[in-house]
């Protein structure tokens, strides 16, 4: 089994040295997170806890993923990188093709983008975005970056997305992977027409047997089990090599070690952070390899 450390409102500052830590020590990537902006009151619900209150502050940090990416991987050279998850429909699909597609360039094919549909109703309020077509509007953007990805002149005339012959140039040199979230059963169904991957948003050990088993169902029908597909998912309870060697059984590919935050506190030292990854290494990683 795999494993990314999650860097999720982390200190940016520190990021590069964690980076570069974190490939010494045997993690495969790491992975941030991503909100455009943080209204100082949410009415929406968010969906990953049992009360509906997310785990983030308005002071929660956010850097920009591409630069804070970029920066990492000119620091690395096995390193894999992603984003649990980018709110994909929120944004403009050619600025997001042309920031992915440089980025796959620049960190030799690094790069796995994770991306999801939102929750946060009062984000796209901010944004002028709609929230309710907001799955149509994703799913015809994949559709849009793929073809972007691929190179050359493309258009495109869909329900939502219109544009005549165009390039963004340069073109990866492979299309970026997709890895997308979300647990509900619409969002697995999108996962298994036109996904690569799927990342999990903090589950139960009990929770993931179940979800793998609906992939698998859901990519067989889709006519895509034959491809390549990983499963990152992070989990709810404390880190143990007997639940990462079971479920790998079950077909989990890839496991997640905590933000600092949860492991250290809201804020932490560099050198704190070097001892927690040393000790998820030693204790997890090296047993399960």
């Amino acid at each position: 089994m795999k494993f990314w450390q999650a860097l999720t409102w982390m200190e940016p500052e520190q990021m590069l040295e964690v980076a570069r830590f974190a490939e010494a020590v045997g993690f495969d990537g790491v992975m941030l997170g991503d909100h455009g902006v943080y209204p100082q009151e949410i009415r929406s619900r968010y969906p990953y806890s049992v009360d509906g209150k997310p785990p983030m502050t308005s002071d929660s940090y956010y850097p920009d993923c591409w630069a804070s990416i970029g920066a990492m991987a000119a620091v690395t050279t096995r390193l894999r990188f992603s984003i649990g998850v980018y709110v994909l429909p929120l944004r403009n699909v050619f600025e997001v093709a042309r920031a992915t597609g440089t980025l796959a360039i620049l960190s030799s094919n690094r790069f796995l983008f994770g991306i999801g549909t939102g929750w946060m109703k009062d984000e796209f309020d901010i944004y002028g975005v709609g929230f309710h077509d907001r799955g149509k509007r994703y799913d015809e953007m994949i559709t849009v970056l793929r073809k972007l990805w691929g190179g050359g002149m493309v258009e495109h005339h869909g329900e939502l997305i219109d544009f005549p012959l165009l390039e963004i140039s340069p073109a990866p040199s492979a299309p970026v992977p997709i890895y997308t979230g979300g647990a509900a059963r619409i969002a697995l169904e999108r996962t298994a027409r036109t996904a690569d991957g799927w990342i999990g948003a903090g589950n139960k050990p009990e929770e993931v047997p179940g979800i793998l088993a609906t992939l698998r169902e859901l990519r067989a029908r889709a006519g895509r089990s034959h491809l390549p597909f990983e499963t990152v998912i992070g989990l709810s309870t404390p880190p143990d090599v007997d639940t990462f060697r079971r479920l790998e059984a079950e077909g989990m590919t890839t496991g997640v070690a905590y933000p600092f935050l949860y492991s250290l506190g809201r804020s932490s030292t560099l050198d704190q952070k070097k001892r927690v990854m040393e000790d998820f290494a030693r204790r997890i990683i090296e047993p399960c390899r």
